[in-house]
């Protein structure tokens, strides 16, 4: 079953008086378990398409259904409460609350789950922190951590919820490359033990490597659509060809 649909999905925006079309009738289904890479230059729509399956934004037109429950019509309320308790994010920026320690920080989105207890949480909280190799740092504030300290706080953050999905918005760009390269291998050391879906928005080759999954995105259209078969990248649809070939006719 696809933890996420996007059924023939288009974004406009105003800009001042002139209408932007972001995404241009996308449909794509992203499966359970899956390690899955949007690239695209600047302005592509990748980030439009990360917010839409993030239910951060709404789709001016098409249908966007995460875990099978379409979101068409929902209100923000229910919006908030569906990202609460089935995605998962993790920013380029960290966005950790710098007066709260790790373990805090890590502990916060589970303060709306009335069902879990204080012992419930911290439960969670220590064994997500040792997931990403920071129990020693579990009491220390953000700005006691490395660049990537700090991302692997936002990693156990983004777990803690249980979350049918994470989505990463460019999570290396504020990383050196050594550390980057750290941090994909404990997202895809997570992907593979947890069975964990990861969607990128990137266009890091390195991330672009690590993926199972690849989306290319340009002037808001999907040009084609990859998948790892070994070590080889394997195009299941090429819709730049489709493109030429009308062209040429």
């Amino acid at each position: 079953m696809s933890v996420v649909r996007i059924e023939h999905v288009s974004r406009e925006y105003r800009l001042g008086e002139q209408t932007v079309r972001a995404l241009d009738d996308v449909s794509l289904q992203v499966e359970n378990g899956v390690f899955l890479a949007i690239a695209g230059p600047s302005g592509s729509g990748k980030s439009t398409l990360l917010n839409l399956i993030g239910c951060i934004d709404t789709p001016s037109s098409g249908r966007v259904l995460i875990d099978g429950k379409d979101t068409s019509g929902s209100t923000p309320d229910q919006l908030a409460e569906l990202r609460a308790r089935s995605i998962g994010f993790i920013f380029q920026t960290f966005n950790l609350l710098p007066v709260l320690s790790a373990e805090e920080n890590v502990e916060y989105p589970l303060l709306q789950f009335a069902e879990l207890s204080r012992g419930e949480r911290r439960e969670r909280v220590a064994h997500f922190l040792d997931v990403v190799q920071l129990s020693r740092q579990a009491r220390h504030r953000p700005n006691e951590l490395s660049g990537g300290q700090r991302q692997r706080v936002a990693i156990a953050r983004a777990l803690a919820t249980h979350p049918r999905i994470i989505l990463a918005d460019e999570p290396t760009a504020n990383l050196d490359s050594r550390t980057g390269r750290g941090i994909l291998e404990l997202m895809k050391d997570i992907n593979r033990s947890f069975n964990t879906t990861f969607v990128f928005s990137t266009h890091d080759k390195k991330v672009i490597a690590k993926a199972d999954r690849l989306v290319r995105i340009e002037d808001g259209r999907i040009r084609s659509l990859g998948m790892k078969t070994d070590s080889n990248w394997v195009v299941v649809n090429d819709r730049r060809k489709e493109k030429g070939a009308h062209e040429t006719s």
